[in-house]
């Protein structure tokens, strides 16, 4: 018997964060429903913070110069199933920064299986019973707020 590796899938995705440290998560039904950040699959030739600022646009109508993207803040390595086959998914996580009002879903090209966003504080975050990825996110967007950046990006569950 013999046992394949998954296709490596390269994401990229951003820790959207307003004035205020609150941090945007989109709403997905499917597995029993989940709040997740946003982000994407790197298309072919193109770097991840290009394809951060792409997926903020595709699923958020986010225009690109309303964005400051800073650094990469965590990394997360997961399997899962991506339209009906399983892959090895290799995630990047981006500091993002912005104003609540360039938020517009109405501009969105690829709002996917979206059902919805929400501003999380940190208390919101710890407090909930809903499923949020990635895990370790509370803590991850409490060090920004508190000033103490990773120096070097955080690996997640």
């Amino acid at each position: 018997m013999t046992t394949s590796t998954p296709p490596l899938r390269e994401a990229a995705r951003a820790i959207l964060l307003d004035p205020d440290v609150r941090v945007l998560l989109l709403r997905y039904d499917e597995n029993d429903g989940f709040w997740a950040t946003p982000g994407g699959s790197l298309e072919p030739g193109e770097d991840d913070t290009t394809a951060a600022l792409r997926e903020l646009h595709e699923e958020l109508g986010i225009d690109e110069q309303a964005v400051e993207l800073g650094v990469q803040l965590a990394e997360r390595s997961t399997t899962h199933l991506v339209g009906g086959r399983t892959v090895r998914q290799v995630e990047k996580y981006f500091l993002a920064r912005v104003g609540a009002a360039a938020i517009n879903p109405a501009c969105a090209t690829q709002p996917d299986n979206i059902r919805g966003y929400r501003w999380w504080t940190v208390t919101d975050l710890r407090r909930t019973k809903e499923t949020v990825y990635p895990v370790g996110l509370a803590d991850l967007v409490a060090r920004v707020r508190d000033g103490r950046i990773p120096r070097h990006p955080v690996v997640l569950d």
